[in-house]
């Protein structure tokens, strides 16, 4: 049996052997250019697990002629990260991979900056968050990220088909995928879990039997895929059950699904940040409440972590899947970008414009502009929309107790103006 799981003996070594990433790697690629050129910069790679991130990293250094260093940032803290900098500065300039950069605190990231700075190192980040969120803005600023995308149908055949053809186990069960429907659906985009499930399929076969077909993926992954997998489909899957549990006002089944994630050592900023999405997605002005303790709850989670954090988390989820629901302040900003990319950049009613200069009040800015606190009821009718958008309603209020004050404030505000 061969040591090295399937994944890793069909690693790519070039640009060349590299599947997807057309926009990076191809031709025109940003990054081959890059490599071509041999002007290399510090970046972040963001994207879904199983896509290639680490490869990248490595072949860039490879093709780069440059020294690779690779750190976990699960695993490895600031004094590793030192050490690195300093191998890094006595061979000139080396290539540094961190893996799960967003796990590093401000203080591991901080110690990066210096190096990154100097050009002792070419970091290359990899991320699974969005980096806006995850990384420090120093760090960002003195960085390109790159959005990697998952692997479509067909990159994921062809791999499956190229390790059929060149691994030497592979190639020796003399594989037959009569349907490939669930094969790829199990990976979810993810090359790595394609090809773990591709020797998985060839490792369980009966003596003798060479056939795959969607039954026996099934059967298989039943049999022998881990419940939960926070770097897989499962981390999908789990979520989105959450995400939609909460939606559908079940706390007893999103309990269940925070359960697995923490069972499964999901990072519980992540499932906190998914719930101030929601606070505002789904439940909206129908609780305002709820945007208060999900971001609360965030904060809790980042002051003191795992084991009693699930606690918090457990009593925000309660609270939220018992929540009122409205996704009017969603569908609010829906249809409000969607009027502004159709409509473009409208002149502003020159009435509410401001009138910093000499010259703007003389072109008739601010002119006529009503105070409202000057105003009965701190109100007065007047435009605020562009001349094209007048009388468009973008927020309509949700039906529940809450929105219905609401509605009935602007009902007697606006009257007919907006159809409240």
């Amino acid at each position: 049996m061969n040591q090295k799981p399937l994944a890793e003996r069909m690693r790519p070594e070039t640009l060349n052997d590299v599947v997807g990433q057309e926009h990076l790697v191809g031709p025109n690629g940003i990054l081959r250019q890059m490599v071509e050129s041999g002007r290399l910069h510090s970046m972040i790679f963001w994207g879904p697990p199983g896509i290639g991130k680490t490869t990248l990293a490595q072949i860039i250094a490879s093709e780069s002629g440059l020294p690779f260093f690779s750190l976990s940032a699960v695993e490895s803290g600031v004094k590793e990260v030192r050490q690195v900098i300093e191998l890094s500065r006595k061979s000139g300039k080396a290539v540094l991979f961190i893996d799960e950069i967003h796990r590093f605190n401000k203080s591991q990231q901080d110690s990066l900056l210096a190096a990154v700075e100097k050009g002792y190192i070419v970091l290359i980040g990899a991320t699974t968050e969005n980096p806006s969120f995850e990384v420090i803005s120093a760090l960002l600023s003195r960085s390109q990220v790159y959005t990697l995308h998952p692997f479509a149908a067909d990159d994921l055949k062809n791999m499956a088909l190229r390790a059929m053809n060149e691994d030497e186990y592979i190639r020796s069960k003399q594989l037959v995928i009569d349907e490939w429907e669930l094969l790829l659906m199990r990976s979810g985009g993810d090359g790595r879990k394609l090809l773990n499930l591709l020797e998985l399929l060839a490792e369980t076969l009966p003596e003798g039997e060479h056939h795959i077909n969607n039954a026996y993926v099934q059967h298989v992954v039943q049999q022998k895929m881990a419940l939960y997998d926070k770097s897989g489909e499962q981390h999908y899957d789990i979520i989105s059950a959450f995400i939609k549990s909460m939606r559908g006002s079940d706390p007893n089944a999103a309990v269940y699904y925070l359960a697995r994630m923490i069972e499964g050592g999901e990072d519980p900023k992540f499932i906190a940040r998914r719930m101030i999405i929601f606070s505002s997605e789904d439940i909206g002005n129908a609780n305002p409440n709820a945007l208060l303790l999900a971001n609360a709850c965030f904060q809790a989670v980042e002051n003191i972590g795992y084991p009693e954090c699930r606690i918090i988390l457990s009593q925000t989820v309660t609270y939220l899947a018992s929540s009122l629901k409205s996704n009017a302040s969603y569908l609010a900003i829906h249809k409000a970008q969607s009027a502004v990319r159709q409509t473009g950049d409208l002149p502003v009613p020159l009435h509410i414009r401001n009138a910093p200069t000499k010259l703007m009040k003389e072109l008739g800015y601010g002119n006529n502009y009503k105070y409202a606190h000057d105003y009965e009821n701190n109100f007065v009718e007047q435009e605020f929309l562009p001349d094209m958008l007048s009388g468009t309603a973008f927020y309509d209020p949700g039906d529940n107790p809450s929105e219905d004050k609401i509605r009935a404030f602007l009902k007697q505000r606006w009257k007919d103006k907006y159809g409240y």
